[in-house]
């Protein structure tokens, strides 16, 4: 019997073609099919039109050792997956009358007359394996036909996710080969992507002609760099070592621009440094609205190391709740570096905190000029026994991006400085 190497996913539904909603199983399935060595060949998304679902599974049936399909096995006419697979692949259909009377069990449990229109539900292509579904109506299917093996799952998060980890630690377990893909990643501050390749793609090229080889993956995501290895071998603990030399490899030339190595976010690393350290943190935040103290709270355990945060929006209200001297910012204006190390002086002085931030700054989409354009924010942190940072960043984007990349920044001028 061939293993499995390549699969590709088809998430069904016309919801998911509207900007109201996105397929978010998709990243859940291609998780669960990396760790057991499963390629992923290819995406779609395909709205609830028979002759669009049909020609899209045909073409992935060519490509693909396995094809999963998400959604359309509800109850009403426009939940067409199991039809159009069962034409596809020949294979007649016929009702299961085992999965009516659970769908008959579940809607009298709550004191409801099972509709009629739900015995489509119970519809399974001859010869396909039915995947029970405790969380709702629609059962799984799983056909092996012609070397192909095709899934069909429900849509809903809840209900896909426990049957599909099923799936995989039973018949997709069995089929995949002995090959896994482990990956170890990096997460990289403070450089654009341009100038993180520069610096690795000496090192990355090099692992490309190793047997087996580490492929790397560069991405640019919103106030970060995220550096990706990945390797395929039959022995985790081997493949695991390579991953750690080349982790290493390219820690020595990055250095302190890498933040985490084990998939932790900026605000818990930082957080854990404050912990360790003894140290508390409070903000004075005017254009970032409070995110940045917003983020810190995410971490469970942050009510150890946070004092407090202000969000100053109004000049009169960073000298009333700061104290920023009024004539401070008249002279220099609100979006000035004086301003930011009174907010961060304004803050400590208040709350006694160990570690305290001033960010003010010009999220837009409005209030820039030439001198100050928007996506101009200055950052100040005061951290025991070390000079008064403050920097003047500019950042780009919209509203959102400005925000949540000043946050970043500030945090990560904390972690150095604690470093």
């Amino acid at each position: 019997m061939r293993p499995i190497a390549s699969a590709e996913i088809i998430a069904v539904g016309s919801e998911l073609l509207t900007p109201s909603r996105l397929d978010t199983n998709s990243l859940a399935i291609t998780e669960r099919l990396r760790a057991l060595g499963i390629a992923l060949r290819a995406k779609a998304v395909v709205g609830d039109r028979a002759s669009d679902l049909a020609a899209v599974f045909r073409g992935a049936l060519e490509r693909a050792d396995l094809i999963i399909l998400t959604g359309g096995l509800g109850p009403t006419d426009d939940d067409l997956t199991r039809d159009v697979v069962s034409e596809v692949l020949g294979l007649p259909m016929s009702i299961d009358d085992a999965i009516v009377e659970k769908i008959r069990a579940r809607f009298a449990r709550r004191s409801l007359e099972m509709p009629d229109v739900n015995r489509r539900q119970a519809q399974v292509p001859r010869g396909a394996i039915v995947l029970d579904n405790p969380n709702g109506t629609a059962p799984g299917l799983f056909i092996d036909h012609a070397g192909k093996i095709v899934i069909l799952l429900p849509g809903p998060p809840r209900e896909l996710q426990p049957m599909f980890e099923q799936v995989c630690a039973g018949p997709l377990s069995a089929r995949a080969g002995a090959e896994r893909s482990y990956t170890t990643s990096l997460f990289i501050t403070g450089r654009g992507e341009s100038h993180v390749e520069q610096k690795v793609q000496p090192i990355y090229s090099r692992w490309r002609d190793e047997r087996p080889p580490i492929a790397t993956t560069i991405l640019a995501a919103m106030g970060q760099i995220e550096l990706h290895l990945t390797v395929r071998d039959t022995d985790g603990a081997r493949a695991q070592a390579r991953l750690d030399r080349a982790r290493d490899d390219l820690l020595a030339v990055i250095g302190d621009d890498v933040y985490s190595t084990d998939g932790r976010p900026m605000e818990q690393i930082v957080g854990a440094l404050l912990s360790e350290r003894g140290f508390t943190i409070a903000a004075a935040e005017s254009c970032t609205g409070g995110l940045l103290m917003s983020r810190l709270t995410d971490v469970p355990g942050s009510s150890s190391y946070v004092r407090a945060g202000v969000i100053a929006y109004a000049y009169e209200d960073k000298t009333s709740l700061l104290g920023v001297p009024r004539e401070m910012i008249e002279t220099n204006g609100a979006v000035s570096e004086p301003v930011a190390v009174a907010m961060a002086e304004g803050i400590r002085e208040r709350t006694k905190a160990s570690v305290t931030v001033g960010i003010t700054g010009i999220a837009g989409p409005g209030g820039g000029t030439p001198a100050k354009p928007v996506g101009t924010v200055v950052i100040a942190v005061i951290v025991p026994e070390q000079p008064v940072y403050v920097r003047t960043y500019t950042f780009i984007g919209g509203r959102t991006m400005v925000k949540f990349q000043a946050t970043q920044a500030a945090m990560d001028r904390v972690r150095r400085m604690l470093l």
